[in-house]
C-alpha cells in the first residue's frame, strides 16, 4: 500500500466491527441502564424532600391510575371510610365494568406497586379481610372533597 491508499482507506466503525444488532442493542442496554440511574436519583431526592411536597388527588391518581376502573375501586374504597370494605363488596358495586373480587384485589396491589415505587407510598391497604385507603391517600382525598373539586 502506497501513502495515498493509507489515507484514502478509513477505519472501521464500532457497528461495522461487531455487527450494527449487536451494537444497537449495546447502546440500547447503556441508555436503559442510565435512565434507571436517574430515576434512582430521583426517588432518592423525592425521599429527601417528602415533607416539603403537597400532592392532590390528580396527581395520585394519574401515577397509580392505569383506567377509569381503578378511580372508580379508589373512589368506593373512600366512601367507605376508614374502616375499608371488602373486595366483593366493591366488586359489586361496579357490577356494569364486569369486576371481581380478585380484580378488585389484583388492581389495588398493581396500585400500590406503582405508587411506592414513584413516591414511596402506599394507596391502600388491607384491614383484616378489608380494604381501605391509607391514611396518606384518605387525607389528599379529604382534602380534595373540602376544596369542592370533587
Amino acid at each position: 500500500m502506497t501513502v495515498e491508499e493509507k489515507a484514502v482507506h478509513k477505519k472501521r466503525t464500532t457497528a461495522e466491527k461487531v455487527g450494527r444488532v449487536k451494537y444497537t442493542l449495546q447502546v440500547q442496554k447503556r441508555i436503559l441502564r442510565e435512565i434507571e440511574e436517574i430515576k434512582v436519583m430521583q426517588r432518592t431526592i423525592f425521599a429527601g424532600l417528602k415533607g416539603m411536597f403537597s400532592f392532590d388527588q390528580s396527581l395520585i391518581e394519574r401515577v397509580c391510575c392505569k383506567d377509569e376502573v381503578d378511580g372508580l375501586i379508589l373512589q368506593v374504597l373512600y366512601e367507605a371510610g376508614r374502616g375499608g370494605v371488602y373486595p366483593k363488596d366493591v366488586a359489586a358495586r361496579l357490577e356494569g365494568h364486569k369486576v371481581t373480587r380478585h380484580h378488585v384485589r389484583r388492581r389495588l396491589e398493581r396500585m400500590n406497586k406503582r405508587l411506592l415505587k414513584e413516591l414511596g407510598q402506599k394507596i391502600a391497604e388491607k384491614r383484616g379481610h378489608r380494604w381501605a385507603l391509607t391514611s396518606f391517600a384518605y387525607d389528599i382525598w379529604g382534602e380534595t372533597e373540602k376544596d369542592g373539586t370533587l
